[in-house]
């Protein structure tokens, strides 16, 4: 029972108390349950890649346990801050912090028909839960990921022991600064439970339905009517850019049963990202390919929403947060990662016509470029020995 609580608290209520604070600097409409989630996840594993990358560049003896304690201390930090933003919020009379209240995006449709497709969309994402987890699947990566994590958790270090034979190693270069493995190892620590159960059974209860979540706020951006006119007013508010935003709800059900229907039926080869999100939902390169890549065409729809003259910087915020979320899964994220916001930024320059995003694109990357600097400084004084 204790264990569960505990991972009820460290990936339930720890990350979404943090996503409160990118919720605090967006506008009031675009707030909601799903968006504090998400971002909270994402900043929390963004402060994994600051407690950890260090630990494992620069402390050879108890490297895990020092990232944990810097770690535990950061989020918990945040995770007070967001409660804190939410309270003041809720005193000052603006209790719209987790779903906005204020806003009129977007104002849903009263259409009936809706309940057959979701209850559809229920059973299938079920399905997959059972599957996942009452028929976990191994494959060779285990023998190095899921001992990493398991490494971590009993001798307290990080990619310091080789998992396949135990002896003692220097610096992994390939690995060292994808932790993810880590992030697993001190969710296992907290609970009190076995780093193999924690990848094979929790994290796949736990990361599926985040990435339905993400794929739900997703459909929620994409069938969204244009502004549409009020009566005698209609031509002065559309032209302002202010109208009645309606969700089109028939169609998001529609949406989450073919995304679902892509997962299952998408093991066409052993490479396909299907593949890697039910069969390696714990490995890092499978959270880069179903998580990180979706949630930045998530943020970027989000962005090119924004109203000229407003700037929403919680947006901007989770943006960083995900650059650095796809140097915790994966090396090579990184640099796919900033390929896709190069080019999404450029055709967003230029739809909006409004050449200040490259600057704020750029910033955002900064995590990014630091990363690809020091591997390659790792890898180049790798090879010279």
């Amino acid at each position: 029972m204790l264990a569960v609580i505990s991972l009820v608290f460290w990936l339930l209520a720890v990350p979404f108390c943090i996503g409160l604070i990118p919720a605090n600097f967006i506008s009031a409409e675009k707030r909601s349950p799903g968006f504090v989630l998400l971002s909270g996840y994402f900043g929390m594993w963004a402060l994994f890649a600051l407690s950890a990358m260090p630990a494992v560049l620069w402390v050879e003896y108890d490297n895990f346990k020092a990232a944990s304690v810097a770690f535990t201390v950061l989020t918990l930090l945040c995770a007070a801050a967001g409660v804190w933003l939410l309270y003041r919020n809720t005193k000052s009379g603006n209790p719209g912090l987790v779903a906005g209240t204020t806003g009129k995006f977007p104002e849903r449709q009263k259409e009936s028909g809706t309940g057959v497709e979701w209850l559809l969309f229920f059973v299938l994402l079920g399905f997959q839960l059972y599957k996942a987890a009452a028929f976990a699947s191994f494959d060779g990566d285990d023998a190095y990921y899921v001992v990493e994590s398991l490494i971590a958790q009993e001798a307290g270090v990080m990619y310091r022991i080789l998992p396949l034979t135990g002896g003692s190693t220097g610096l992994d270069v390939r690995h060292a600064m994808a932790v993810f493995p880590m992030w697993t190892a001190f969710v296992s620590v907290r609970a009190g439970v076995h780093a193999t159960i924690v990848s094979h059974v929790v994290m796949p209860l736990v990361l599926i339905p985040l990435t339905y979540l993400l794929y739900y706020e997703i459909g929620r951006r994409l069938f969204v009517k244009s502004p549409q006119s009020d009566g005698k007013q209609g031509g002065a508010n559309e032209a302002q850019g202010v109208g009645r935003h309606v969700l089109q709800r028939e169609n998001l059900p529609a949406f989450m049963i073919i995304m679902a229907m892509f997962q299952i039926f998408g093991n066409v080869s052993i490479y396909t990202n299907e593949t890697f999100f039910l069969t390696r939902t714990w490995q890092g390169k499978a959270v880069a390919g179903a998580l990180v890549i979706p949630a930045l065409f998530w943020v970027l729809l989000q962005i090119k929403s924004v109203r000229k003259g407003r700037t929403d910087a919680g947006l901007w915020i989770l943006l960083v947060c995900i650059n650095m979320t796809a140097g915790v899964c994966s090396s090579i994220a990184v640099f796919l990662v900033c390929i896709l916001i190069a080019v999404a930024a450029f055709c967003l320059a230029v739809a909006e016509r409004d050449w200040k995003i490259l600057f704020k694109v750029g910033a955002a990357c900064i995590p990014n470029v630091v990363y690809m600097a020091v591997y390659v400084v790792m890898a180049y004084s790798y090879l010279l020995k």
